[in-house]
């Protein structure tokens, strides 16, 4: 929850300190960390040039939230659904071609946790945070209208009222709960697994799980890695369109086409709720950057690894833009 008004700080102070919940209410809209930085960079730009037609400082919040969600909307008018490769076809064998990648803005994108989670204190505001941030959870809302999307998030995940979010989107409070009932059936009908995804706080045994997840994969040490996973676990590598799941099938693959990677350096960081990684494919004078790894948990075993080769995501991270030969981070000169 943003800040409460306080009309002694200068009007650009005070919008900053809404962006880090602007930003994640943007990314669940739009399903992109970097086109969730943009819809807030416009709407701290359109905000601060209207700033005088702002009537009272008390109702800065839901003119902000006006303004981001027309943003938004402008934005979606002519993109098309992010997926997962899950919601694209069938999971397959690990001999199977990798397939031709599709543009960036096909995926859900990941997003750093430091963006968009609430500085809070509250155990369970910040556990229902973690759980509206997870892939599948930003994946599903991309099934729904802009508008009704906006509806969602603001009912369910930020807990607005009715008639706040009929006054945000000038509309009736029947409309607002229509387009609620809408969009909980959407959701419904996608028949999402929540129960062994869902994010949680990152404590001593999550952490244990990662360090030995960054263990075995610098060690290159398969056989040791897969045992850290779920049967069921999947394996993802947008913007290539394979996926797999289960253990035989991830190891399989990482001693054939993902081979490659041996060698590798991992960074710790964390994205969407949870635990992630970047890793850092060999050079000629170090290590440059190959993908964000989003690590889904469930217990004592890791659910999920979707790897993002996407290189330009490391910024957003706050991850160096190269490792040197000793592993160690290198600014851009």
């Amino acid at each position: 929850m943003p800040p409460s008004i306080d009309a002694t700080l200068p009007i650009e102070r005070e919008l900053e300190l809404h962006r880090r919940a602007l930003t994640g209410y943007c990314y669940r809209m739009l399903g992109s960390g970097s086109e969730a930085e943009d819809a807030v960079q416009e709407t701290m730009v359109r905000a601060w040039k209207a700033a005088d037609k702002l009537e009272a400082r008390a109702a800065l919040k839901s003119w902000l939230y006006r303004i981001a969600s027309n943003v938004c909307f402008d934005i979606l008018q002519s993109s098309q659904r992010r997926a997962q490769p899950m919601d694209l076809g069938p999971s397959s064998d690990a001999d199977a071609a990798l397939g031709s990648p599709l543009p960036e803005h096909a995926w859900v994108q990941p997003v750093a946790d430091a963006r968009v989670l609430p500085e809070t204190t509250d155990p369970a505001a910040l556990a229902e945070s973690r759980e509206t941030l997870r892939l599948a959870f930003v994946a599903a809302l991309q099934h729904l209208p802009p508008r009704q999307r906006a509806v969602l998030i603001l009912r369910e995940v930020l807990r607005w009222q009715a008639s706040e979010v009929a006054e945000l989107l000038d509309t009736s409070v029947a409309s607002v709960n229509s387009a609620l009932q809408r969009s909980r059936a959407t959701l419904e009908s996608l028949d999402l697994d929540t129960a062994d995804t869902a994010p949680r706080a990152v404590d001593a045994e999550q952490q244990a799980l990662l360090a030995k997840y960054v263990e075995a994969f610098e060690a290159y040490d398969i056989a040791s890695l897969v045992t850290l996973l779920q049967e069921d676990a999947t394996f993802s590598m947008p913007p290539l369109p394979l996926w797999l799941t289960g253990q035989q099938n991830v190891h399989d693959f990482m001693l054939g086409a993902g081979a490659h990677c041996e060698g590798s350096r991992v960074l710790a960081t964390s994205a969407n709720g949870g635990p992630a990684v970047g890793i850092y494919h060999p050079a000629e004078d170090g290590y440059e950057p190959w993908a964000i790894v989003v690590v889904e948990t469930d217990g004592d075993r890791i659910s999920g690894l979707h790897h993002f080769l996407f290189p330009p995501l490391f910024a957003e991270f706050g991850l160096p833009p190269k490792l040197d030969a000793a592993g160690v981070g290198v600014l851009a000169p």
